[in-house]
């Protein structure tokens, strides 16, 4: 393990130094399950990633608890520039492609049954969207190459529009009305998810059409960012069609919207009904950590690089994943994402859970929340006609 020294002379030590390249294993977990497959004949291991992600990483977060320390201020500045965590995330891309590659071509090839490749498409589309959290990571450096890198690790998964809204939509307006990926108060994953998923589109296309109109350009341009991301999609996607026919796209299509839905459950759970306070002259504050969901499960914190410990990073957007801290009196999910995922998708269950958690948060005045619309105009009725 490497240590960093700090001010009275005791080395810092990051326990959690090589298991970050478990991000790297996950990127494999199809192939891990087609071995599996191999060797016990079993073709409930084509169905390995969703098996992993909401059965052995929710279980793994309970057994392993929750990792609450931070690297001492002493420590940050050596620990942001030590190469090796920058690598641990850029290894994981080229297993992201492989396995990616090696799906399509099982796929089309394999003479899988129907359950079998569904499994697989499952699985394969489980690991584009980690590549969109690979994305996340190295979109929010001020390297060209990790930038370009991004864009890549967002082709297999059809997400290009991530790369704008994301940086430049998303973390400006996060916590806010106007932010379409963050969730209100009442408004379930399966409302949210098209809302989300049309208005990124809209506001990245936005974004892009006036920053080049800024350099006297139009959005119909090779250095609109969103065309970039597109064309590289374009061309992975048609050279895979070339080599193994038609019967490869509607699998990548498929795959990748699974891999996209993914992020947004994540999206759904990180801001649920939390809300940046206007100012008086109707600007809303400075994002805190307290305007994001946190957790600090070990388990898929690991596989994540610490997204999970979203209230830091949305406070400083441009700290790497082995500096962001944990604050005391954050917002705390219950669980790590692993187990919130699946209990986002049974909105009776996350209303029970989350709702009195929002609550709770803002000490019983939901006026302070991020509300469904319909709810804030229930509200606001309420309390003209307690005042009348």
């Amino acid at each position: 393990m490497s240590s960093v020294a700090v001010q009275d002379d005791r080395p810092w030590v990051d326990r959690k130094r090589y298991l970050w390249l478990l991000g790297i294993l996950a990127m494999t977990l199809p192939v891990q399950g087609y071995l599996l497959y191999c060797w016990t004949g079993w073709s409930v291991f084509w169905w390995f990633s969703p098996i992993f992600i909401y059965l052995i990483l929710p279980i793994a977060d309970a057994l392993l608890g929750e990792d609450d320390n931070n690297p001492p201020d002493s420590a940050m500045a050596a620990l942001a520039a030590d190469r090796y965590y920058r690598w641990a995330v850029y290894l994981a891309l080229p297993f992201q492609y492989l396995t990616f590659i090696w799906g399509t071509w099982m796929a089309v090839r394999g003479g899988l049954l129907w359950h079998q490749w569904l499994g697989l498409l499952l699985s394969v589309g489980f690991t584009s969207g980690l590549g969109i959290n690979i994305a996340h990571e190295m979109g929010h450096q001020t390297s060209k190459l990790e930038r370009w890198l991004a864009k890549i690790a967002l082709a297999p998964v059809a997400y290009g529009h991530f790369y704008v809204e994301h940086n430049r939509g998303h973390h400006v307006r996060v916590a806010t009305f106007e932010d379409p990926a963050s969730a209100r108060y009442g408004e379930s994953f399966w409302e949210f998810l098209p809302r989300c998923v049309i208005g990124s589109f809209r506001s990245a296309w936005e974004i892009e059409k006036q920053r080049l109109a800024r350099k006297g350009k139009g959005p119909w341009s090779l250095e609109n960012d969103l065309i970039q991301a597109w064309l590289l999609t374009l061309a992975l996607y048609a050279a895979m069609t070339a080599w193994l026919g038609w019967a490869a796209l509607p699998f990548m299509i498929l795959q990748a919207a699974y891999g996209g839905s993914l992020l947004e459950v994540v999206n759904y759970l990180e801001h649920y009904g939390l809300l940046r306070a206007r100012r008086p002259d109707g600007t809303y504050e400075r994002c805190q950590p307290e305007h994001s969901w946190n957790s600090n499960h070990i388990a898929t914190n690991i596989f994540l690089y610490h997204l999970q410990r979203h209230s830091d990073h949305h406070a400083y957007p441009t700290r790497s994943y082995q500096t962001l801290r944990n604050f005391e009196g954050l917002p705390r999910l219950p669980s790590g994402y692993a187990a919130m995922i699946p209990i986002a998708y049974c909105t009776p269950l996350w209303f029970a859970i989350m709702n009195r958690k929002v609550r709770d948060q803002y000490g019983g005045d939901l006026s302070r929340a991020n509300l469904k619309p319909a709810l804030r105009r229930k509200l606001l009725a309420g309390e003209r006609r307690a005042a009348a």
